[in-house]
């Protein structure tokens, strides 16, 4: 199971409420200077219980965000603009579920062409769940979404 946590509260309910359960949970955060340079948001206590608990901590570079933001900014839009916002048409969390996926597989957590389960969510806390086919960025239209087992009404 991959989950995205900004400051770790969420990722670590992930992890208690599995604690005894044979699942490997993965809590995948921003980049450390995602928001603020040399910043990281993830609340080091958290992450120390989390590791303690047996599950991993993935601080990596978001395919949807990073070189793209810095792009966007200087020349417009890019084409992983469009992925990004033709995924959020679904919701926020459908957007941040491939992402984590991606970012798991490129950081050799999660093997690629496997079924996992991924929650993310807008804004705050966690909102959606998929069922997900893993695929590294690089062969990033191998990824496959199985199932919506939960997400928010789309407005």
């Amino acid at each position: 199971m991959i989950v995205a946590s900004t400051k770790g509260s969420t990722g670590l309910a992930v992890v208690k409420a599995f604690e005894g359960v044979n699942v490997n949970v993965i809590v995948v955060a921003h980049s450390v200077g995602f928001r603020n340079a040399n910043t990281n948001e993830f609340l080091p206590e958290i992450s120390a219980e989390i590791k303690a608990l047996g599950s991993t901590v993935l601080f990596s570079t978001m395919p949807f965000h990073t070189i793209n933001d810095a792009v966007r900014s200087k020349m417009g839009s890019s084409f992983s603009t469009l992925i990004a916002d033709t995924l959020r048409m679904m919701g926020q969390g459908t957007k941040v579920c491939v992402e984590i996926v991606t970012m798991a597989c490129d950081a050799g957590l999660v093997k690629s062409d496997q079924p996992v389960l991924a929650v993310a969510g807008t804004g705050r806390g966690a909102d959606t769940v998929l069922l997900i086919r893993s695929a590294n960025s690089r062969r990033f239209f191998d990824l496959k979404i199985l199932e919506v087992i939960a997400k928010p009404a789309t407005l």
